[in-house]
């Protein structure tokens, strides 16, 4: 019988090939380079792999993550790419986890038992969640992305290299297309798929990632709908109106949920009543762009009954004008279009009452420009090989991983030496990094007007990367996460910062931080500054990057929380005291005494200084998508 591995064995050696085999690898991610990854991976000889990712198949996934069929549509990404990759090589051993990551199964005892994490993920957030556990148990960690033609390789190892978090990262503002079509979760998901609705109604459907083969196995839910173009009567246009609002809002959404397409989510969406929308359809005459107009109309936000019925109005619009019904079909977005702009606006606003997303005003939703970038499937082909050779390196352990492996780029232009491919070496861990470094961050915030609950979601979560947080003030315990988390400490969330129990949170205060999950203990630095909601909207500045002198407001005195002068908070405020169950509102002590967390057993942009000058005015990749399309939003 023919030796399987002989290649492998005549290219890299014995004693390599058989460290490759005894190799226990987890792969993160199962899409676009998670395809390829897997795939590399068994044909190089590696034969014990788990893979996890959440999402399931979508069909806009089939041109280019090519371990998935028609078929597979609706089905687990890391089930169907496990299975698939078996045929390569009937010799491995593919475990399939169809989850979140972030979740507690695969905390850090999970990640303790491998040789060598490989991320192919398509979020920040997982990303230093990742980076967290690898560094807290010690394993070397493979980090990849791309855009477009654009992509990086590097790799990380405590104490050896920088991690994740060392450099900071741009704002994201890339958005994987699965994300957009079934679970979204941030208002510019919804004005993005807002986008191609429009085109799918208006443009070249078939260009619109919403696009569904009416001649597929399987049938679409609003195809038929969306292109049964309607007779320029009041009528008719009212009937179509109303049948791609039901397609669109109820019909769709009930069948993904019967596909237990969101499964895993924290909340179901909810599909809008068909009856209440053909209602709606029929009163276009009532919609927001008809009826007499007040100044600052433009910053109302229109809830259910205002977008079905703009949504309608759009549609006769278009269809009772004779010079605009004969372009249908070849309409390009612009968000100067007051007919395009209201239409994506009243979809917009109908996609997050499902998804329970905040709603928009016309002028936000304006505000939200972007341009799709087509994920290349040939630079996730070329990033997963070079994840593979440096999985080799690290199998190799001829030298220390940062004198053995690099940081490698793709690039779009080749240098001047014609390369397309850039190593560089790999850097020293930063110094300064609150995750592998220092172990402390400064913020810079309003403490007067910032609740607790804010700086706990805003600040230690999205920003920071804090899955499950545990916060002291000096030896006063006020709020946990996690495992046998004391309620009662939710009654601090809606306090402002300053009111906190302990003296509370003013300028200077350093507040002790924990994630057991992660392993990560930090001392976040609090400083009272107050910012011009222009210079700086999220309201609040991480790090020592302060914007120009004229947008902060130093405050060494902030008002009381009876007489404060910022009274921007208090819809926040009162949003995070609904969040808090009366109960717990009224239990017990607002602080604890501080107490240590539980063992593991117990319960988880280029660096500027990096010599790749010739990508100085590309994308930044590592904090981008990497197994999808992406959604860029321009700041125009």
């Amino acid at each position: 019988m023919a030796d399987r591995y002989a290649h492998l064995r005549a290219s890299l050696g014995d004693e390599l090939l058989a460290k490759v085999q005894a190799a226990k690898l987890l792969v993160v991610g199962a899409g676009g380079i998670g395809c390829e990854l897997l795939k590399n991976l068994v044909l190089t000889g590696f034969l014990n792999i788990h893979v996890v990712d959440l999402d399931i198949i979508d069909v806009s996934n089939l041109n280019r993550q090519f371990l998935f069929r028609q078929e597979h549509v609706g089905m687990s990404k890391s089930q169907v790419a496990a299975a698939a990759v078996k045929v390569f090589n009937p010799d491995a051993t593919i475990v399939a986890h169809h989850g979140n990551v972030k979740s507690p199964e695969f905390g850090l005892n999970f990640v303790a038992q491998f040789d060598l994490v490989l991320n192919a993920l398509d979020n920040v957030d997982a990303r230093r969640h990742v980076n967290r556990l690898c560094l807290a148990k010690d394993k070397p960690l493979i980090e990849s992305g791309t855009t477009g033609y654009l992509g990086q390789v590097t790799v990380i190892r405590k104490g050896e290299t920088e991690c994740y978090e060392c450099q900071p990262k741009p704002t994201q503002k890339s958005y994987p297309i699965c994300t957009i079509r079934s679970t979204p979760d941030k208002p510019v998901h919804c004005v993005v798929w807002a986008k191609e609705l429009f085109r799918l109604l208006f443009g070249r459907a078939e260009d619109s990632m919403l696009y569904e083969d009416p001649a597929g196995d399987e049938p679409s839910a609003y195809m038929a709908t969306v292109t049964a173009r309607p007779e320029a009567s009041a009528d008719a246009i009212t009937a179509y109106a109303a049948a791609v609002l039901v397609a669109q809002f109820e019909t769709e959404v009930a069948k993904r949920i019967g596909m237990d397409v969101y499964k895993g989510a924290k909340r179901l969406p909810e599909a809008v009543a068909g009856g209440a929308l053909r209602a709606l359809a029929a009163e276009y005459a009532q919609a927001p762009s008809r009826v007499a107009r007040k100044a600052g109309w433009d910053r109302d936000v229109w809830g259910v009954e205002e977008s079905a019925r703009e949504f309608s109005a759009c549609l006769h619009d278009v269809y009772s004008s004779a010079a605009l019904r004969e372009h249908v079909g070849s309409m390009e977005f612009d968000k100067d279009d007051k007919i395009a702009m209201r239409f994506v606006t009243a979809a917009c606003n109908l996609r997050s009452v499902v998804f329970h997303i905040p709603l928009q005003s016309y002028h936000d939703a304006k505000g939200i420009a972007g341009n799709i970038i087509a994920a290349i499937a040939t630079t996730n082909a070329i990033i997963a090989g070079l994840q593979v050779l440096e999985a080799l390196k690290i199998m190799r352990a001829a030298k220390p991983i940062r004198e053995a492996c690099n940081y490698v780029w793709c690039l779009r232009e080749g240098t001047r030496k014609g390369l397309l491919l850039q190593p560089t070496a790999l850097e020293p861990p930063s110094k300064g990094c609150f995750v592998c470094g220092t172990r402390t961050v400064d913020v810079h915030l309003d403490t007067a007007a910032l609740t607790f609950g804010e700086f706990v979601s805003r600040v230690l979560k999205s920003r920071l990367g804090v899955n499950e947080p545990s916060v002291s003030v000096g030896s006063s315990l006020i709020y946990e996460e996690g495992e046998d988390a004391a309620q009662g400490l939710r009654a601090n969330l809606p306090k402002r910062l300053r009111d906190l129990p302990g003296g509370g949170v003013t300028d200077g205060t350093s507040l002790s931080v924990e994630d057991f999950s992660q392993d990560l203990d930090v001392t976040v630095c609090v400083y009272h500054r107050v910012f011009d909601e222009e210079e700086v909207p999220d309201g609040f500045v991480v790090g020592g990057q302060m914007p120009v002198a004229s947008a902060a407001k130093p405050s060494a005195e902030p008002p009381s929380a009876e007489t404060g002068t910022n009274g921007a908070p208090a819809a926040a405020a009162a949003a995070a005291a609904a969040a808090v169950p009366a109960a717990a509102a009224a239990a017990a002590p607002t602080a604890q005494p501080a107490k240590r967390g539980r063992e593991d057993g117990g319960s988880e942009e280029p660096p500027s200084k990096r010599a790749a000058a010739t990508v100085a005015t590309a994308v930044d990749t590592t904090g981008g998508d990497d197994d999808d399309d992406v959604i860029c939003v321009g700041d125009d």
